[in-house]
């Protein structure tokens, strides 16, 4: 809010006395006028400017836009100071924005947390406190999780984009952009982050052939789940980066929903000619001796990759980035 008052000038007319007798006389008028006439005029007169001797002093407004959410029309601020992102982290570091609150397991993403060195832990992921975020007095919250947007919106400016609506990086990274205000920075990384996977991309090509298949498998607890381009496990890298494509099946069962639970009885259906395992706990020989994981093509022929899932839940592009060229010296090495 603008503060319109101005310092005013007193200029003493010691020799002009009748002149300065009327303007006391119209001024004692004016009072009793304006005591009579109730809060209209003592509105006026307080919007008036007033004498002073100090120098102005004006605050600034602060800047919204309005954006369209699945929520409605949402008014944030244009240049947000205090974020806390449950969701997205990787977007925000990439466009220099660090927030000032994000989830425990966020914090903990091997491919960015030196940056958020001094973040505060907000609580859960899926459930951040609230009493911890509203001492972070946050101008923005944002978040993936539909049913958080009523409490989180209570705190603060709240943006809910769901989790899979964004399908790769640069989708991410040009949203965020246009929403902070940051799409020239969102364009520079993108073009370095295209250049980088272009140039995977063109090591596996030349590496391995073009009708190879690909499988985004998970391991726990004697337990499989098979996955697709959009759900972390190195489906992003894989599928969307390399562009590599999954066994008949997963394409007809797996891919439009992203993730299944298999039975190790029909794991030779959804096994490719490449396997791109998240296992916490078993190693590429343990595989190797197991009876029926050890009787898949791919694992004979040493073409298994375990990872675990501190390396392979993260999905942002930051990760996704990392991934790709981690698997790509993998498969050409």
């Amino acid at each position: 809010m603008i503060n319109a008052q101005y310092p005013g000038s007193k200029r003493r007319h010691w020799f002009i006395f009748p002149l300065l007798l009327t303007m006391l006389l119209l001024v004692s008028a004016c009072g009793n006028n304006t005591s009579r006439g109730g809060n209209a005029n003592t509105k006026n007169a307080a919007a008036a400017p007033a004498a002073s001797e100090q120098p102005e002093q004006t605050v600034e407004p602060a800047a919204f836009t309005t954006v369209t959410t699945i929520n409605g029309e949402i008014k944030i601020p244009v240049d947000p100071k205090r974020i806390v992102a449950e969701e997205y982290l990787g977007s925000l570091i990439a466009l220099d924005t660090i927030p000032v609150g994000a989830p425990g397991l966020t914090l903990k993403n091997i491919y960015f947390k030196e940056a958020l060195a001094g973040v505060a832990d907000t609580g859960a992921y899926g459930k951040m406190s609230p009493e911890k975020i509203l001492e972070l007095e946050p101008d923005l919250i944002i978040s993936g999780m539909a049913d958080s947007y009523e409490t989180l919106s209570q705190i603060a400016p709240t943006i809910i984009v769901p989790y899979g609506d964004l399908k790769n990086a640069h989708e991410e990274l040009t949203y965020f952009g246009e929403l902070l205000g940051k799409e020239q920075e969102a364009k520079a990384w993108l073009a370095q982050y295209d250049q980088r996977i272009a140039e995977a991309k063109a090591k596996v090509n030349a590496a391995i052939p073009a009708d190879a298949t690909f499988s985004i498998l998970e391991h726990n607890d004697k337990k499989v789940w098979a996955y697709g381009d959009n759900f972390g496990r190195g489906g992003q890298p894989v599928y969307q980066a390399l562009g590599r494509k999954p066994p008949a099946e997963v394409e007809a069962e797996i891919m439009e929903k992203q993730w299944a639970e298999i039975s190790a009885e029909v794991l030779h259906k959804y096994a490719g000619d490449y396997l791109i395992v998240t296992d916490n706990n078993q190693t590429v020989q343990d595989y190797k001796n197991d009876p029926i994981w050890g009787s898949l093509p791919a694992v004979k022929n040493n073409h298994i990759y375990v990872w675990k899932e501190e390396r392979s839940w993260y999905y942002d592009p930051i990760a996704v980035l990392s991934q790709t060229e981690e698997l790509a010296a993998w498969l050409t090495e």
